[in-house]
């Protein structure tokens, strides 16, 4: 199969995909239209039936497999498929293992830093606690593992959360460094930590979508209660210390309008919130680059970071 990734403007396609997502809309002049999010592992692409009742149309629903025959525009900067024909695929013609996005690391690379990273933290509590999730807790490690770090955006990818946690954890290492008035321990500690309730937010592959419990609590909150759940089972667990690796949780997103609980009260909360906003949208430009065809220069408007983006060049 050709992925995703390595379609170009101006070809003609007639392979198998996921159907990531299906919506019923109408045009201007009131005309109905498909309008379809098509994965591989690779990526995904917006896909539009324009021609929902033709012949050439068969049946199908989202996470559906299908067989497309279409072509690929570009609409504004962005690569989009025109589909002029559809069947859904059989079983045995197609691989699942081709459809699910995975990080570029390695996941038993990823796990070892985890562990080192774990045991940097000093603090008897802390460190109990984080051994608590990513030693001792096998069927949360599993999941932790392969879980995505969101359902679009940035770090969309089976193992798109460890990825992104060991990211965030980095950054905030080397704060630690930079900036001595930051505790170590506790900053650490709440960058291993802090988007731990994603495993509950988000479904399993191939859905990658928001559960009941994500939408109406979400990942922020979610994760603070496993966080306290867990440290009750540590004898005398310092309540103040709970407290401010808590905080640091609850304040990661920075600000109200982003969904943050809290705005950062401590210093360690204000680095947290830093590193995870650099880590996420450092990601989301990486995906927007990748998927921009190989193009130079300027990449058009883009409504996610509400600018006209430009490749700098190579000197």
């Amino acid at each position: 199969m050709k992925y995703l990734a390595e379609l170009r403007e101006g070809e003609r396609i007639n392979d198998i995909y996921l159907c990531r997502a299906k919506q019923s809309a109408l045009t201007k002049n009131g005309k109905p239209y498909e309008n379809l999010t098509i994965a591989d592992r690779s990526g995904s692409l917006n896909a539009k039936i324009w021609e929902p009742s033709s012949g050439g149309i068969e049946d199908f629903e989202e996470l559906d497999y299908i067989q497309i025959t279409g072509d690929v525009l570009n609409y504004q900067g962005a690569l989009q498929v025109s589909i002029k024909r559809l069947k859904k695929a059989r079983a045995g013609e197609y691989n699942p293992a081709d459809y699910l996005p995975v990080s570029e690391r390695n996941t038993d690379t990823m796990r070892r830093e985890l562990t080192q990273f774990v045991e940097s933290v000093k603090n008897p509590f802390l460190h109990t606690l984080l051994k608590r999730f990513f030693a001792e807790d096998e069927a949360f490690l599993k999941i932790f593992t392969t879980a995505s770090a969101a359902k679009q955006i940035h770090h969309g990818f089976v193992g798109g959360l460890l990825e992104h946690t060991l990211s965030v954890t980095k950054l905030c290492e080397y704060y630690t460094k930079a900036y001595p008035i930051l505790n170590h321990d506790l900053l650490v500690s709440a960058a291993l930590l802090h988007d731990i309730g994603k495993v509950r937010e988000l479904s399993a592959f191939p859905q990658n979508d928001y559960t009941d419990e994500g939408q109406l609590v979400g990942h922020i909150v979610i994760g603070a209660e496993m966080i306290s759940e867990r440290a009750s089972t540590i004898e005398d667990f310092p309540p103040e210390l709970l407290s401010e690796l808590t905080h640091c949780i609850l304040a990661h997103h920075g600000e109200y309008e982003f969904g943050s609980p809290k705005k950062p009260a401590l210093v360690e909360a204000m680095a947290l919130n830093f590193a995870d906003n650099t880590d996420a949208r450092m990601e989301m430009m990486k995906e927007i680059f990748a998927s921009s065809a190989g193009r130079s220069g300027w990449l058009g408007y883009n409504k996610l970071v509400e600018s006209n983006l430009r490749k700098s060049g190579e000197w």
